[in-house]
């Protein structure tokens, strides 16, 4: 199944397809909440163990986060409003910064026994109402699913995405600066590198010979080619004789 990453790729070739120059200035590029939600359940739920679920609902400006945990005995399905702040993709980083907006809410759970049930709701309540804080951003940390920092939820993909040689390739080509979040769709902002995507293209046409053709080698052979239509548009003009 394409991931979130080949899409992105895929769309910002077409862009640069129907464009003549070099493409400096960033594009948007729409991704669906299904593309989304699918992208997070590989990347992310398939890697943690007490994650059953995760996925998100994209409203402007903000998403609703379900997951559902299987901890302890327990099956908990919970829910947050956030806010995103930073989305950086490439190369070096794979970051999504969070900044929750919400309480957490236990939308369905089951416990083992009463007193499991007990504790959690006595938790919730003392984190959230005593202490003013949300314990979602303890839990998640403490089971190594993101982390937390000045209150923000950092979730660093780096460690899934890292040894995907095929996705390192691909943000080694399209430079992911921030994303907006739209009613059920995220809008990807980024720019290409199109050195790497000449390299590869042309990687791939000579790959018969093992050559690698770079953009510097193609402009030595357009000079070439106008000098050599130059010489040969010189042998055909002949002379004016002089009276």
């Amino acid at each position: 199944m394409p991931t979130l990453f080949s899409n992105i790729a895929r769309q910002f070739r077409k862009v640069y397809q129907k464009a003549e120059g070099f493409i400096e200035e960033e594009r948007e590029i729409p991704i669906s909440q299904v593309f989304l939600n699918a992208t997070f359940k590989r990347f992310v739920t398939d890697n943690v163990s007490i994650l059953e679920d995760l996925h998100a609902d994209l409203h402007d400006d903000w998403l609703r986060l379900y997951a559902t945990l299987n901890v302890k005995g327990m099956r908990l399905i919970l829910s947050v409003d956030l806010k995103l702040i930073q989305m950086e993709m490439n190369k070096d980083m794979q970051l999504i910064v969070f900044e929750q907006i919400s309480d957490t809410e236990i939308v369905e759970a089951q416990y083992p026994n009463i007193w499991m049930k007990m504790a959690v709701k006595s938790a919730l309540f003392f984190y959230q109402k005593i202490l003013h804080k949300d314990p979602l951003g303890m839990i998640l940390e403490r089971f190594d699913v993101l982390k937390v920092k000045d209150e923000l939820l950092h979730l660093d993909l780096n460690r899934w995405l890292g040894k995907n040689r095929s996705i390192m390739d691909t943000l080694n080509k399209v430079h992911v600066n921030h994303a907006e979040l739209r009613e059920t769709e995220m809008v990807i902002i980024g720019n290409v590198n199109l050195l790497a995507i000449f390299n590869k293209a042309n990687s791939e046409r000579f790959d018969e010979d093992d050559d690698i053709v770079t953009l510097k080698d193609l402009n030595k052979d357009r000079v070439k080619d106008k000098a050599k239509d130059q010489e040969d548009l010189d042998d055909k003009i002949t002379p004016i004789q002089q009276k």
